[in-house]
């Protein structure tokens, strides 16, 4: 059994845990998901394989790109807002090819009007007219997103503040219907996660900041202790996320 004292450097250890890209793998099997009943890889490829332009939306560090849909059709160009991921997806992708471009303003991309064939966008916020305005006549928006709800659970155990919104399945396929697009497949779920010790739930809410804008080690030092009593005796703790995909033409 941890003491108190080695409980805290347990948890200031993990969550100081160096973190670039947008990979999870230092958390790998401590913190698992249920399956999703859709693939978003196996709705891309087939689309990647008939297309001449393609974009990447918040590529991250590049990592999902480079693992799943090489060789890239020939234009092939990639997005990023979050500056320290940057450097690491030009670094990944641009020898494989691809321009990275990192943006301030997702109503303002730098692309031309109708420049892309197929638009694919995993967790990144967008702007409906703009994708819209950049993708071709025809082209395809396959777009994955994180529910509303994603995350209140674990805000919940922790007692923390939870914002809530309103951005889920129905409203995200209204939007893309308002500014002219056709949804053409749609799908939603509530994956269970389960986190197996503490460390793993403290580098989580260092790496998604947005989840709990206010997360300490020391601030909540007693609900992480609390959470890792009933890891002690249950084995994990188990929280309830939120995903949604669509698949919208032009």
């Amino acid at each position: 059994m941890f003491s108190k004292d080695e409980l805290m450097e347990f948890m200031i250890h993990e969550y100081e845990h160096p973190f670039t890209g947008w990979d999870f793998s230092h958390i790998r099997d401590r913190m698992v998901s249920s399956p999703l009943p859709w693939s978003y890889p196996s709705k891309i490829l087939p689309r990647i394989r008939r297309v001449k332009s393609l974009l990447d939306m918040g590529t991250g560090g590049g990592e999902f790109l480079a693992t799943n849909f090489q060789p890239f059709p020939k234009h092939t160009c990639a997005t990023e807002a979050y500056l320290p991921n940057v450097p690491v997806a030009k670094q990944r992708l641009e020898p494989l090819g691809v321009k990275v471009f990192q943006i301030e303003d997702e109503s303002n991309l730098p692309f031309k009007d109708e420049e892309f064939e197929l638009i694919i966008n995993q967790h990144e916020s967008y702007d409906p007219k703009e994708v819209f305005r950049i993708l071709k006549k025809d082209g395809e928006f396959v777009n994955k997103q994180v529910g509303g709800e994603n995350d209140k659970d674990l805000a919940d155990l922790l007692g923390a503040h939870f914002e809530e919104n309103d951005w889920h399945l129905e409203f995200a396929s209204q939007e893309l219907e308002e500014f002219g697009f056709t949804v053409l497949e749609k799908y939603e779920a509530f994956p269970i996660v389960r986190f197996f010790d503490v460390g793993a739930i403290a580098y989580y809410c260092k790496i998604i900041p947005w989840a709990i804008p206010d997360f300490s080690i020391e601030k909540y030092k007693e609900k992480l202790f609390e959470l890792h009593e009933i890891i002690m005796v249950k084995g994990f703790i188990e929280v309830r996320d939120s995903r949604f995909m669509i698949i919208a033409k032009k």
